[in-house]
């Protein structure tokens, strides 16, 4: 199969749903620091279930547990490492390591966000409730558990093609320049508040954006192969993961406008 074509195809088929994105008024309502918290509010859950995604492929597609037996095809392996690797260890806005939601965890501080529910959400986690119910604990906008919910549905597929497409296509890759322009003319005023965020943002589109966007797309063409029928799935969750997104900067949009 030529995945070239075949990503071409798919590049044709999510075009709509990405221009929406793209086009979203989050971006352009966001005008000052206190529309900027609203946004990472909400968006600080997108950026932690990302990371449960991308972990739950590696289990998969890795070996993670003793005693260790290969799992799978080397190259595969290599792919989902190297991104676990950037993602959960990257270098930070100090020049340490850190990952990419706690470099965002820090920026929401810097900016006077309230961390308190998604700090809430990952405590109800770690003493044992599911994540359904972790989400019901808490006093947050549906357009946020929804998409939580949605992100361990694919999860629970335990299909790795799946998982793969949701992550290559339908995540943290449509930010567009306007956005990363608003920040920095927010930074321009308030550097003191917006400095780690604008870090987080360059070294996203850096790393994610066209790197790990290489290397998601080789392992999703590595898992379907010559399957149509994986192809075909892979298209589907993309559009649902998409148009979970919408839902999502649907409801920062309608939260800021509350506060006005």
């Amino acid at each position: 199969m030529n995945t070239r074509i075949k990503f071409q195809e798919i590049d044709n088929q999510l075009g709509s749903l990405r221009t929406n994105l793209v086009k979203h008024n989050a971006y352009a309502i966001i005008n000052d620091v206190s529309d900027l918290k609203i946004f990472m509010e909400h968006h600080v859950f997108a950026v932690w279930d990302f990371m449960s995604l991308l972990k739950s492929l590696q289990s998969q597609l890795t070996c993670t547990t003793t005693p260790w037996m290969p799992v799978g095809d080397a190259e595969t392996r290599f792919l989902i490492n190297e991104i676990v690797l950037g993602e959960e260890s990257d270098i930070d806005y100090k020049g340490s390591r850190n990952s990419h939601f706690e470099t965002y965890l820090e920026a929401m501080n810097q900016c006077g966000a309230d961390t308190n529910s998604i700090h809430r959400f990952m405590d109800s986690i770690r003493k044992g409730k599911k994540v359904s119910e972790a989400l019901s604990l808490l006093d947050i906008d549906s357009s946020i558990s929804d998409f939580v919910k949605f992100t361990f549905e694919v999860i629970e597929t335990k299909k790795p093609h799946v998982i793969a497409a949701v992550f290559t296509f339908g995540r943290e890759d449509v930010i567009p320049d306007m956005f990363l322009s608003i920040v920095k003319d927010i930074h321009q005023k308030f550097p003191e508040s917006v400095s780690i965020f604008k870090y987080y943002l360059e070294r996203h589109i850096e790393i994610d954006g066209d790197h790990h966007s290489h290397l998601s797309k080789k392992m999703l063409s590595n898992l379907c192969g010559d399957d149509l029928e994986k192809w075909d799935e892979a298209v589907s969750y993309s559009k649902k993961a998409l148009n979970m997104r919408i839902k999502l900067w649907d409801g920062i949009v309608s939260s800021i406008q509350k506060q006005v």
